[in-house]
């Protein structure tokens, strides 16, 4: 009997190795087409790899969608930052170069200045009370600045100096409130025009010019100019121009509202006029009042 089952072993063996040998020549015969068996197990195989691949698929696209908003978040802070940054830099590049225009100007000026030693300075203080009438600058006595300077932009004439200090020098704008504050001007032509710059109209944002004889014409769009009579303001500095024109209370004589040629409102550099010749003031050789300029 143990022989009869030992046999019977091998038997089975060499069944089952004959099978697949011939299982493998049968699968190498013709590759084209799987066998029933191998149909199955791919099937059965596939089947599982779908039901475990589609949810891996699936919640690798939700993380790589998650990961893809966090990285569109983080991208959007930066290019917002660098928005920001770029909006500080061109409104920093546009005050420089508004500045630098200012400062060409003013360079530009001094060949105009030719009778007159130009001192630039910077404004240093405003006071808000009196932002209409007087500003602060960084140059005074040891600059060679003297009292009844004439004080200008690039565009125009806007004050003389009142105060000085060794260090610092207050300028009375044109458009102060002191009604002693006139200065001598003119609106050239083929008939000049003499006046005087006396009051400012602070709703109008306009200067008045006052004292013109009544037989002179006068249109809108004309220049009104310095005229130099009296060694205060030098002659030829531009004022404004001429926007109405009327007359005074007693109908004696004519008065103009002049838009200034200079911007009060925004003051950041400015040229103090030192003239060659001095200055007259009360007590002096000169009489003052020719011009109608207030020394004081």
């Amino acid at each position: 009997m143990p022989r009869f089952f030992s046999n019977k072993r091998l038997i089975l063996l060499l069944v089952g190795v004959i099978f697949l040998v011939a299982l493998i020549s049968f699968s190498l015969r013709d590759r084209q087409h799987a066998s029933l068996p191998e149909q199955i197990v791919k099937d059965v195989v596939g089947f599982g790899q779908s039901l475990f691949s589609k949810p891996a698929h699936y919640i690798t696209n939700v993380i790589g969608n998650i990961d893809g908003i966090l990285n569109t978040y983080e991208e959007n802070k930066q290019l917002k930052a660098r928005l920001d940054e770029y909006a500080a830099s061109q409104s920093a590049l546009v005050d420089v170069e508004n500045e630098n225009k200012r400062l060409r100007e003013i360079i530009g000026k001094e060949d105009n200045l030719r009778a007159y030693e130009p001192i630039q300075a910077t404004v240093i203080s405003r006071n808000p009370d009196q932002w209409e009438e007087k500003i602060i600058i960084d140059k005074g006595e040891e600059h060679g600045i003297e009292k009844n300077m004439a004080v200008m932009t690039a565009t125009g004439l806007i004050g003389k100096v009142i105060l000085v200090t060794p260090f610092t020098s207050t300028i009375e704008l044109l458009s102060t409130e002191n009604r002693n504050f006139r200065v001598a001007a003119v609106i050239p032509g083929e008939t000049e025009v003499f006046g005087l710059i006396e009051g400012y109209d602070s709703k109008r944002g306009e200067l008045i010019m006052k004292r013109i004889d009544s037989s002179f014409e006068v249109e809108v769009g004309q220049q009104v100019i310095s005229s130099g009579l009296g060694g205060i303001f030098p002659k030829g500095l531009p004022i404004g121009e001429v926007t109405e024109v009327s007359t005074d209370d007693f109908g004696l004589t004519k008065l103009t509202y002049i838009r200034p040629a200079a911007d009060f409102v925004m003051l950041d550099h400015v040229m103090v006029a030192k003239r060659q010749t001095r200055p007259f003031t009360e007590g002096s050789d000169g009489d003052n009042t020719a011009e109608g300029e207030d020394g004081s």
